[in-house]
């Protein structure tokens, strides 16, 4: 009666109407609370309900009553064993749209109950036992588990694992959980995947679906487990584990139609997480993975080569090039690594890295289709991350800068100056005082071949944005080279593409990046120069086919970089009125220009606060025609607006001066502050009080006696 009761709600839940649906869920809320076997009643559903909508509801709410319920501080056994069987019983029969969110349940008891307080002893054995007699490893046909359900929650048993779990240890041992996992479970699997690699490599042109997601979680499997710890069982077996990853790697080809890529997805998120597992090989467990850097090293350089293509490349293919770039990163970041990458640094940076940069007809595209979503991928979305792009946007190009900004402060061989500076004194072996670094040894001479363009021609502008793309990845070269260095570099390879004649907007921003990033290392009296150009595109317009949009974001977010790093504009007042001029109804375009405010408001503070009184007027103006109707959210805009004002009123009351009737600047002061009064006044009241418009069956405001206005 009960489970038919809560699978009748569940029905309901799925309703298109929201009452229905509303009541629905909270008749559900007071069953889980008053019925015992509450979560007994959804698993049953989920087992033998034959609607998959209605089976999904319940492995939803089955899921969200799990994650209420465990308590991941608790120390002790909280979920009784009768539903810890049953839950494991659907998770390995269930349909996999419902066991993607029915394992979020299991992981809740997982992280607390095993990982946490290893409570549950004979969860491993049983696991094993499974995976051993499920249908796609005991070849039977006839095998009630499902052996991708299986490895799924092998997956998600490992997952959790994290180094640092106890911080109070100097150096953490790998659980004894783990461990087990590892010799039970994982260690004998990689005989099924070794298997099952030699088994796909040779079957060419096909792909079997089931092979490629069992090889898939096994991936995933051991990349969880290597980022975690390096268990003892897992160790003497990474040769054979990198070799198989090898050969996944060489199997797959990044470029094809849409139809070779539905076909060959699986096989390409496993070449991802081989190369995961190279980079977390190489960072955290290096000791073991020494004698396997040459063939890492050989495999990712293939990899890298396809940046040549990385147009035509769909993102997953983008992804794999980006990791290979990360890869050898990180190979030369930790030791001696270097060795075997630096003999290669020419042919990289030819044939991988500078290709990777070059302006592409995908960019070109994407800019003229969405300037503004150009922006976010290509350049920095925040004022505040004015040093590489978002976090999440995981692109060859940004790799390949990292990598080169590694290249560029590698050392190469000792530059000597005579015979008699080149006898070695005594403890000097590993001294590299006098090695010159890559960057001026290989870097800036191969970017120095491209020449300014002086015209239009595409391939003369592609190349040149790949060269600045390249400069903004060398600010920690830069740091070490003599004063003056920059600035030529600067001078002679940036300040030109501002001058009237030729002003290309696929040039500048790059260009105002550049600038931005190398602030910190802009020599003082060079600093008036470089403001003048970015202040003469902030507010570039927009063209009959071209959106300017990067330009006058990339140069707000420069000039904030330069007053961070200590520059004061000679003038203020035309920067704010330039700045506030700038503020629309465009939310994109308005967020950067309140940010950059904010930024020459909180640095410039003193010199800026006599020139607030003749800026609130206009920014108050701008922010109140952005106020919707029905102010219930408030566009972002309009709260970062607020913000900004805040910060502005705070700056003007920093600067009062010493209060005396006789003090003839405090007078001043006090009379322009009703100034700024009166335009807040006026704002808070349009914001506040303004007419909302009612929906069918609402009251207006005005109807409303107001206690407020009396």
């Amino acid at each position: 009666m009960e489970t038919h009761q809560i699978l009748k709600l569940l029905t309901q839940t799925l309703s298109p109407d929201s009452s229905i649906l509303s009541s629905a869920t909270d008749a559900l809320d007071s069953l889980s609370l008053t019925l015992p076997n509450f979560h007994f009643s959804l698993l049953s559903i989920i087992a033998s309900g034959e609607d998959q909508g209605v089976k999904l509801a319940a492995a939803t709410y089955l899921k969200n009553f799990t994650r209420r319920n465990t308590d991941v501080n608790c120390t002790n056994s909280s979920t009784s064993k009768e539903f810890r069987d049953a839950l494991m019983h659907a998770l390995l029969q269930v349909e996999p749209p419902v066991l993607k969110v029915l394992i979020e349940a299991f992981r809740a008891i997982v992280a607390v109950e095993f990982v946490k307080s290893n409570s549950w002893p004979e969860l491993v054995p049983e696991l094993r036992s499974v995976i051993e007699n499920s249908d796609l490893i005991c070849n039977s046909g006839k095998s009630q588990w499902n052996t991708i359900n299986a490895l799924t929650v092998l997956h998600s048993l490992i997952r959790p694992f994290r180094y640092f779990l106890n911080p109070k240890l100097v150096k953490e041992p790998v659980p004894p959980q783990l461990e087990l996992i590892a010799k039970e479970l994982l260690v004998p699997l990689l005989a099924v995947f070794h298997h099952q690699v030699e088994k796909a490599s040779s079957v060419q042109g096909r792909v079997d679906v089931e092979t490629e997601k069992i090889l898939l979680i096994i991936c995933k499997c051991i990349y969880f487990t290597v980022r975690s710890h390096m268990p003892s069982a897992l160790a003497p077996l990474l040769p054979s584990v990198c070799s198989d990853l090898f050969k996944i790697l060489s199997s797959i080809t990044l470029e094809g139609g849409e139809a070779f890529v539905d076909a060959h997805s699986l096989r390409r998120k496993m070449g991802k997480r081989g190369l995961l597992i190279f980079c977390t090989l190489v960072t955290r467990h290096r000791k073991f993975s020494d004698k396997l850097m040459p063939d890492i090293l050989d495999c990712v350089s293939q990899i890298v080569k396809y940046s040549s293509i990385i147009s035509k490349l769909d993102f997953l293919s983008e992804r794999i090039v980006s990791l290979a770039f990360d890869v050898i990163s990180r190979v030369l970041e930790t030791g001696p690594g270097w060795r075997l990458v630096s003999p290669h640094f020419s042919t990289l940076l030819d044939s991988a890295i500078f290709p990777t940069l070059i302006m592409n007809e995908k960019d070109i595209a994407e800019w003229e289709e969405d300037a503004e979503e150009y922006m976010r991928k290509n350049l920095p979305s925040e004022l505040e991350e004015i040093s590489g792009w978002r976090d999440d946007l995981f692109t060859a190009r940004k790799s390949a800068l990292n990598l080169l900004g590694v290249i560029s402060i590698s050392k190469g061989p000792p530059v000597l100056a005579s015979s008699v500076s080149s006898k070695r004194k005594k403890g000097e072996r590993n001294r590299r005082k006098d090695c010159s670094s890559i960057g001026e040894l290989l870097v800036l001479p191969y970017l120095s071949k491209f020449p300014i363009p002086v015209d239009s021609s595409s391939k003369d502008i592609n190349e040149y944005f790949g060269v600045l793309m390249a400069y903004s990845s060398l600010l920690d070269f830069l740091k070490e080279q003599k004063p003056g260095f920059t600035a030529t570099l600067i001078r002679m390879r940036v300040l030109p593409l501002y001058k009237d004649s030729f002003c290309q907007p696929y040039l500048i921003a790059p260009a105002n990046w550049v600038l931005g990033e190398l602030s910190p290392c802009i020599p003082e009296e060079m600093s008036a120069d470089i403001y003048t150009s970015l202040l003469k595109v902030l507010t570039m317009p927009d063209t009959d086919k071209l959106s300017c949009f990067p330009v006058r974001a990339s140069s707000a977010g420069a000039i904030a970089k330069l007053v961070e790093n200590d520059y004061m504009p000679p003038e203020w007042l035309p920067l704010l009125q330039m700045i506030v001029g700038r503020i629309s109804d465009n939310e994109e375009e308005t967020s950067v220009y309140l940010q950059l405010l904010g930024t020459v408001v909180e640095i410039g503070s003193e010199n800026v606060a006599p020139y607030i009184p003749d800026i609130v007027p206009s920014l108050v103006g701008a922010i109140s025609r952005c106020i919707p109707p029905c102010p219930d959210p408030w566009p972002q805009m309009v709260e970062r607006g607020f913000a900004t004002l805040a910060l502005v009123a705070q700056c003007w009351e920093n600067s009062t001066p010493e209060e005396s009737e006789e003090n003839e600047s405090y007078v001043t002061w006090v009379s322009r502050r009703t100034t700024i009064a009166k335009a807040f006044s006026v704002l808070l009241q349009r914001a506040w009080f303004r007419p909302f418009q009612p929906m069918e069956g609402e009251v207006a405001l005005s109807t409303v006696p107001s206690v407020v206005l009396g």
